[in-house]
């Protein structure tokens, strides 16, 4: 050895290393196993987690993918099933009348008149937006008096048909009537029936260019909002007409550019609990303008009051507040009949009516009959017949169509026609004052004939129609003109009585020319695009099939095949739009995105479907096999064809009652059969409360007309008012006192009352739901004007309030969710001695304690959004939730379909529960504004659909509980049991969405198309939508971070 080293052999190392690692071996025998290093521990844990969170990842995008199908499959069919009518770019010019004129007249002269010789100047047209005609009409001429007292039996029956005792909107606005009926030459009023759907926009157009209203029109500036057919308003501009617009926006939509800038006033129309702002703007900029020294800076003044329409969002029509503002508009009109000249023509109308509720949108005679007034100081106005003298007492009697407004303005204006017009002039307009004159009456029919008939070729033109199309309307035609050239051949053999004759018979003509060609039109329009419908349907059914498969046919491990499926899903749907590209080149007839759309969802659901041909050998039937999954199959598709019945969707809110308490039957029954004792307990307790706490929701109700007289609302005060009733305001302050007391004892039943818990159900949650009763009394007392002199004070401090339990919610809550640990306390029993123990508490529901906190979050921001009657059900509804999860546990029914399935069914229950129903007057727009002092987006929206859907949200977002509920720490496959229960949830509302897309299309020409099988199609479209956003982005990444924590403590399994 050099220098002294020590040298040990190879023999030797190798010999010690071995006898090292049989010691090693040894003492680990000795132990129960190898002890794993630190180093070792963390090493798996972020082995564990980037596993998960990968799978995590991918089971949200193939679901993300499953949102797109539906996505493209709604789209499609509601692009065909939308009435959509062809826009012609046509003008009507004045110096090109539609037929020969009469009497020598020359055309082309605007300050004469075009077509027609002008009977005014100037024209002042307001439009007061929801002024329905019984509010016009005095009580007394509407009602026979009924002696109470001696006509007992009398008095019911005319009660039973219409309330008797008059309303706050009777005798409000008296002047309309009082004009009409004292100086009938000066003034008349008709019903004015607008055609569905009566929102103001489509109203708007309606009045502008006299066509019939579609929920789609195709045109060359389908883009944008903009009216870019020929209408009224372009025709006052191209006239040189300096035209001034005072009061809601929407105007400034539709005619761009059209107003003079430096009178114009417009104001925000989207505000509905803001009753005064627009009013009082109108007013102030109107007044100024009538006086003669303003006279020459305007030719027509479009005024659109919203206040009546706001009060009857608000309150309902028969509110003190209603009746404040009708006298309100009272005094402005008398104002207006005495500061106009002689020159000028006041127009005054409502756009729509509202409902007994104040809302409007669809098709009930309360929402389609508007009041029309016109008034004259020269006295130009007649009847056709001396019986008219008197407006009528109902709107059943001599109504005019509001599209009737365009042609009688255009011609009394000395304008063109618009082209594109179906109306035909008012009579009382253009009769002699005399009421013996026809000629003038049956001159501008004959004028408003030739236009409609010049549309009719043109547009028949451009459709490729036949003349077999128009067939009917086009053998009156010549007929009229027959009849018109007959008065003036005949004119030398009979005096002025014959010639009167001809003249009616003449004008009866052209009237009957235009009400078949009317009636065409609206058949012509009512066409569908049925390929499209069919390939929407189609993408929808492929859908449900690829969700059944996926949540109830998989077997094994879900979420290790997950981005086999999601791959050759998005790969095919990248192919199928490349696909649909080159196809669209090939066949430029059929619309682009219409191709492109269904190619790339077909071949993506090929895509995914060659995966499951991959996975055969793991695919079981979808089909139920237990009771459990035959009790939700049921439920699934007796609902979903009980749609078809028109009956049956009008009761739904009474079938899904009946379908819960069933469940809560069946489960009291499956409770008892439970081998252990407290599961039996807990089980037959938890499903008995789940149904008494249905009754006791059934008792709040919002009735749809058709439900009348079978049905009590108690949702608002009254049946007549959206208004809370003083008693309904302590329920949000019950709510606030039970609610978290009553969700803390689900938590320490399993001892997870523990850590942040305490701080957000015990404090932040229960403070939450204080101040959301505190707005709500504080609306209260805005509403009623309680406190006149803090009326600004009250108004700051309400939305003050509202804001902060949003913030809490989703601010606070979402903080203390995401850095919370789970929920659990650690405690040394018996120690220092020989049974000393390790006791941690909250072990037993470690997954569903810390993610039921997310459910909490959204209740807070839910209930805050709900009318107070609507806070009460979202309420039980949670009470109920926390009950399901009981019920789901004790009888073992984690991997079964019943449990999101009842889900399902108790989100639609409490969606009616919540004062909504199947129809679009049921939306509670002014929700909108309990945050937010105006509009804006996307926060507006997002408000509306948490108010709206509040309940399905809350729903979608307990779904991962139903799994994490008392399940174990390390249980193995949560995140697949998690994404079953998600797919089977989604895949009920997908059910249906496709029974109601299909029967929407199958009974397209049914009468009750748009009043109730339209509104629930485009219901279950909606909820949908909703919920495959919340289940994939609430409730996918709330079982992600509830996971993650949990497995910090406990590791992955």
């Amino acid at each position: 050895m050099e220098n002294g080293e020590i040298f040990t052999s190879l023999e030797e190392i190798t010999a010690e290393a071995k006898a090292k690692a049989e010691k090693q071996r040894a003492e680990e025998a000795q132990l129960g196993g190898p002890k794993p290093t630190v180093t070792d521990v963390r090493t798996a844990k972020k082995a564990g987690e980037v596993h998960f969170k990968a799978q995590h990842g991918i089971v949200v995008a193939f679901f993300s993918f499953i949102l797109v199908l539906h996505i493209l499959g709604i789209y499609l069919f509601t692009s065909g099933f939308l009435l959509t009518r062809l826009v012609l770019p046509h003008r009507s010019e004045c110096a090109v009348p539609p037929i020969e004129l009469t009497k020598g007249y020359v055309a082309g002269d605007a300050g004469k008149g075009c077509w027609h010789p002008k009977t005014y100047d100037k024209a002042i047209v307001v439009i007061v937006d929801a002024l329905r005609y019984d509010f016009t009409v005095p009580f007394e001429a509407q009602f026979e008096p009924v002696n109470l007292e001696k006509q007992a039996e009398r008095a019911q029956a005319a009660s039973s048909e219409k309330n008797v005792a008059p309303r706050h909107f009777h005798n409000a606005i008296p002047v309309l009537y009082e004009t009409a009926k004292q100086s009938p030459k000066n003034a008349f009023l008709l019903p004015f029936i607008a055609d569905p759907p009566t929102t103001t926009l489509q109203r708007l157009k309606g009045l502008t260019t006299g066509t019939l209203p579609t929920f789609v029109d195709a045109g060359s500036n389908f883009a944008g909002t903009a009216i870019d057919e020929d209408n009224l308003v372009a025709q006052l501009k191209d006239a040189g007409k300096r035209v001034v617009h005072l009061g809601d926006d929407t105007w400034h939509a539709l005619f761009p550019g059209y107003f003079e800038p430096n009178l114009t006033h417009a104001y925000d129309s989207f505000n509905v609990w803001d009753l005064h702002t627009v009013d009082n703007g109108v007013t102030e900029h109107m007044f100024p303008l009538l006086k003669a020294e303003n006279s020459t800076k305007w030719d027509v003044i479009f005024g659109h009051y919203l206040g009546v329409d706001h009060a009857g969002h608000r309150y309902g029509p028969d509110h003190p507040a209603m009746a404040a503002k009708l006298n309100e508009m009272d005094a402005v009109f008398r104002r207006m009949i005495e500061e106009i000249d002689d020159d000028t023509l006041l127009v005054v109308m409502g756009d729509h009516g509202m409902d007994a509720k104040g809302d409007h949108g669809g098709e009930s005679d309360d929402e389609i009959q508007a009041a029309l007034w016109m008034y004259s100081k020269r006295g130009d106005f007649g009847r056709i017949d001396p019986s008219f003298v008197l407006p009528p007492a109902h709107a059943k009697d001599r109504p005019v169509a509001q599209i009737d407004l365009v042609p009688t303005l255009s011609l009394l204006l000395g304008l063109p026609i618009p082209f594109n017009n179906l109306g035909k002039p008012i009579d009382e307009a253009f009769v002699s004052a005399k009421g013996v004159g026809f000629e003038n009456l049956a001159t501008v029919n004959r004028l408003a004939s030739a236009q409609i008939h010049r549309y009719q070729g043109e547009y028949a033109k451009v459709r490729g129609l036949d003349e077999s199309t128009f067939s009917s309307s086009l053998s009156l035609w010549p007929a009229a003109n027959e009849a018109w050239t007959s008065v003036f051949q005949r004119m030398s053999f009979g005096g002025s009585t014959a010639k009167g004759e001809q003249m009616k018979a003449s004008y009866k003509a052209f009237a009957a020319y235009q009400q078949e060609n009317l009636r065409i039109c609206r058949s012509l329009w009512v066409r569908f695009d049925v390929p499209r419908m069919i390939n929407g349907v189609l993408i929808l059914a492929f859908s449900v099939l690829l969700i059944a498969l996926y949540a109830r046919g998989l077997i094994g491990d879900r979420a290790e095949i997950t981005p086999v499926f999601f791959t050759r899903g998005l790969l095919g749907t990248v192919l199928g739009a490349v696909l649909g590209l080159v196809v669209s080149l090939v066949l430029p007839d059929t619309p682009k995105e219409h191709i492109v759309a269904f190619a790339a969802a077909m071949t993506g659901i090929i895509g995914v479907l060659s995966a499951f041909f991959s996975f055969r050998n793991r695919l079981g039937s979808p089909l139920p096999n237990n009771i459990w999954g035959y009790t939700s199959f049921i439920f699934t598709v007796s609902l979903s064809a009980g749609f078809a019945a028109n009956s049956f969707t009008i009761w739904e809110d009474e079938i899904l009652l009946h379908f819960l308490t069933t469940f809560g039957v069946l489960a009291v029954i499956s409770s008892f059969r439970q081998k252990s004792m407290s599961d039996r307990t807990l089980g037959v307790y938890h499903s008995i409360l789940f149904t008494v706490l249905l009754r006791v929701a059934s008792f709040s109700r919002l009735c749809r007309e058709e439900q009348m007289p079978y049905c009590k609302s108690t949702y608002y005060a009254s049946a007549l008012s959206t208004t809370s009733a003083p008693w309904q305001l302590i329920i949000p302050a019950v709510a606030a006192l039970l609610v978290p007391t009553f969700v803390k004892s689900y938590y320490e039943g399993t001892k997870s009352y523990q850590n942040m818990a305490v701080m957000w159900i015990g404090i932040v949650l229960r403070f939450g739901l204080m101040l959301s009763a505190a707005y709500w009394a504080l609306d209260a007392a805005d509403d009623a004007d309680w406190y006149p002199a803090f009326s600004s004070i009250i108004k700051i401090t309400k939305q003050a309030l509202a804001q902060g339990v949003l913030i809490l919610a989703f601010g606070i809550g979402y903080a203390l969710y995401n850095w919370s640990k789970p929920l659990l306390n650690i405690e040394m029993a018996n120690q220092g001695t020989d049974k000393e123990q390790v006791i941690i508490h909250g072990y037993a529901n470690v997954h569903g304690s810390r993610y039921a906190l997310l459910i909490t979050i959204w209740y807070l921001a839910v209930a805050l959004l709900q009318k107070p009657m609507g806070a009460g059900a979202i309420g039980i509804l949670v009470w109920q939730l926390f009950s399901l999860f009981e019920i789901i546990d004790t009888n073992n029914l984690r991997q079964s379909s019943i449990g999101p399935v009842v889900l399902g069914l108790l989100g639609s229950f409490h969606y009616f529960k919540t004062g909504h129903q199947g129809s679009l007057s049921s939306i509670q727009w002014e929700s909108a504004f309990i945050p937010l002092k105006s509009v804006r987006y996307p926060w507006t929206p997002i408000v509306v659909i948490l108010n709206t859907f509040g309940a399905q949200i809350l729903c979608a977002v307990a779904v991962p509980a139903l799994v994490l509920w008392k399940a174990q720490p390390k249980q193995r496959r949560l995140l697949s049991t998690v994404a079953k229960a998600i797919a089977t949830h989604i895949l009920f509302y997908a059910v249906i969405n496709l029974a109601t897309t299909m029967w929407a299309g199958h009974l397209r020409r049914h009468l009750m198309l748009y009043r109730i099988f339209s509104p629930r199609f485009m219901l279950g479209a909606t909820v949908l939508l909703v919920v495959d956003v919340v289940a994939i982005f609430v409730g996918l990444w709330g079982a992600r971070m509830s996971i993650l924590s949990v497995a910090e403590v406990f590791g992955f399994a």
